[in-house]
C-alpha cells in the first residue's frame, strides 16, 4: 500500500477496523440491537460487532458498533484549508500591530442569534485563554470588546461601527438545523449592506461544525475550527490587517 493511501487501523495495521456510535428512536431491546447491526451492515461495516446500547430517555437507544470496513483513504485527494501565515508570538504581535498599524487593533466578538455557549469566544478573547495560551485580551495592542451570548445582528453591526473594529469574531456552537450557517449568513450580508466595502470590519467565524472551505459561499473572511487557539487568530489577524496592508502600500 502506497504511502497516500491508507487504510483504518483497530487492531492491527491496515485491518479496516472502525468504531462508530449512533442513535436510534426505538426503545432498547434485542429488536433495537439487530436494527443497530442491519444500519451497520448497510454503511459498509462487515462484520459489525455491538459493543454498546444504552436506553437514553423515552423510546430511544445509544449505540456503539465495531466493525471492518474495506475502504481505503487517498491522502493525496484530501482538500483542507492548510495555514497560509506565520505563526507569531504575542510579543511579535504586539509589535508590528505597534510599528505597523500605529494604532490598537480592535476586535469585536460575540455569539449571535439563540447561541448562549461562550466557551468558544471566551477561550479565544478573555485573557486566561485555552490550553496555557493567553486570550486575545492579553494582547497590550488588541482593543477588545467581548458582546457575549445571544447577540443580535443589528446589534453586533452597532458595536463594529462604534469600537471602529479592525475585525469581528463570532462563535457558533448551536448547529441544530443549519442555525450557524443562516447566522453567519444573516450576518454576513449584514454587514455589506451597513459598510461600504473599504470600512468593513474583517469578518471571522469559529464553531466546531464550520466547514473551513465556506468562507466564499458564507461571506466572510476566515472560518477557524476546532482546536484553534488565541495565537492563531491573533497571528491571523496581523497577517490579514497589518501584514496584507503594509505590501499593498508599497
Amino acid at each position: 500500500m502506497s504511502g497516500s493511501i491508507v487504510r483504518p487501523y483497530g487492531d492491527t495495521t491496515g485491518d479496516g477496523m472502525v468504531q462508530m456510535s449512533f442513535t436510534l428512536p426505538v426503545p432498547h431491546d434485542k429488536r433495537a440491537e439487530g436494527a443497530a447491526l442491519q444500519l451497520a451492515g448497510k454503511m459498509g461495516m462487515d462484520p459489525a460487532m455491538l459493543v454498546h446500547a444504552k436506553q437514553m430517555g423515552d423510546g430511544f437507544t445509544f449505540f456503539v458498533v465495531y466493525g471492518r470496513v474495506n475502504h481505503l483513504v487517498d491522502l493525496s485527494a484530501v482538500q483542507v484549508v492548510e495555514r497560509d501565515f506565520p505563526l507569531l508570538s504575542a510579543k511579535e504581535v504586539n509589535a508590528l500591530v505597534k510599528q505597523r498599524l500605529r494604532r490598537k487593533l480592535s476586535v469585536v466578538g460575540a455569539c449571535i442569534g439563540t447561541d448562549a455557549h461562550t466557551v468558544g469566544i471566551d477561550a479565544i478573547l478573555n485573557v486566561k485563554g485555552i490550553a496555557g495560551e493567553k486570550g486575545l485580551e492579553y494582547y497590550r495592542e488588541l482593543k477588545v470588546t467581548n458582546l457575549g451570548a445571544q447577540v443580535s445582528v443589528p446589534d453586533l453591526v452597532e458595536a463594529a461601527r462604534a469600537e471602529r473594529a479592525d475585525a469581528v469574531l463570532v462563535s457558533q456552537v448551536v448547529t441544530q438545523r443549519d442555525a450557524h450557517l443562516h447566522n453567519t449568513r444573516e450576518m454576513s450580508a449584514a454587514f455589506r449592506e451597513a459598510m461600504p466595502a473599504g470600512r468593513r470590519p474583517l469578518l471571522i467565524v469559529g464553531g466546531p461544525r464550520f466547514d473551513e472551505k465556506m468562507t466564499g459561499e458564507l461571506g466572510v473572511d476566515r472560518i477557524f475550527g476546532r482546536g484553534t487557539t488565541p495565537s492563531e487568530v491573533a497571528s491571523y489577524l496581523v497577517h490579514a490587517l497589518v501584514a496584507q496592508k503594509v505590501k499593498a502600500s508599497a
